[in-house]
């Protein structure tokens, strides 16, 4: 458990609550070790069928607390400690989101089986415009999911997904009202619960396909994004984030 982490457990499901609402629900490096240790603990359990991630205030997750993500390579190694956790999580995954859903916060979610959205929800995946790459094997599943030229309009621009363009490109799975958002998300996970737990697992698998190709990815993008972040244009990026003032990107010469 840590800060910004709530940990709920009943009925074969584990509930991992993202609960910073202050920072909008922004990751640091405790938070995504704990994440990372309740999708283990869940993976080698028998009496647990189903993960359910959530976002307690208004948003689901603004990403990484950069000032975090910068301060060592804690951040990052951590971040992607999950990425591989969630990517290979041998159990089906529920998520409830509502408002914001920033980098890892859409990325996580290309991870899970089934993702329920409020009206208000928007997924933005904004990597470039800090002068970094994108993670979570999103470079490889965003086209295979919505398509390149959606997957494009998001990644090389950084444009916002609304919910219902979220529900047209197969991002989500529905949109539900914002009330009984999470009250619709445990159902699922409930009703998941109780399906044959081999059958279950094997057309998981076959749905997922082969992960061969995802990890490789994932690496890759690591390699990159770790290059990235020690770049010029990040550097940029990032001190015009905490200036609060509009970046300025010059063309090598």
């Amino acid at each position: 458990m840590s800060e910004g982490i709530v940990l709920v457990e009943n009925d074969g499901i584990i509930e991992i609550h993202i609960d910073r609402p202050d920072k909008k629900n922004a990751l640091t490096a405790a938070m995504y070790r704990t994440m990372t240790a309740a999708l283990a603990d869940a993976s080698r359990r028998s009496d647990i069928g189903t993960v359910l991630i959530a976002g307690r205030g208004s948003d689901f997750c603004a990403g990484n607390d950069l000032k975090d993500f910068v301060a060592g390579p804690q951040g990052g190694e951590a971040a992607f400690e999950f990425i591989r956790a969630i990517a290979s999580f041998d159990k089906p995954i529920v998520a409830a989101v509502q408002g914001l859903a920033v980098g890892i916060g859409t990325t996580m979610l290309f991870h899970c089986d089934l993702i329920y959205a409020a009206p208000d929800a928007r997924f933005i995946m904004p990597f470039v415009n800090l002068g970094i790459v994108p993670e979570a094997g999103s470079s490889l599943l965003a086209p295979a999911m919505m398509g390149y030229a959606k997957a494009a309009a998001m990644l090389l621009l950084g444009e916002p997904m609304d919910a219902e363009s979220a529900d047209r490109a197969g991002l989500v799975s529905a949109i539900v009202a914002s009330d009984i958002l999470l009250d619709h998300a445990r159902k699922t996970a409930a009703a998941l619960t109780a399906k044959p737990p081999q059958a279950l697992a094997i057309t998981r698998r076959l749905l997922k396909g082969d992960l061969d190709e995802l990890r490789a990815r994932i690496e890759e993008e690591g390699r990159l994004f770790g290059e990235a972040m020690q770049s010029p244009e990040a550097r940029e990026a990032f001190t015009a984030f905490f200036e609060k003032r509009v970046p300025v990107f010059r063309k090598p010469s």
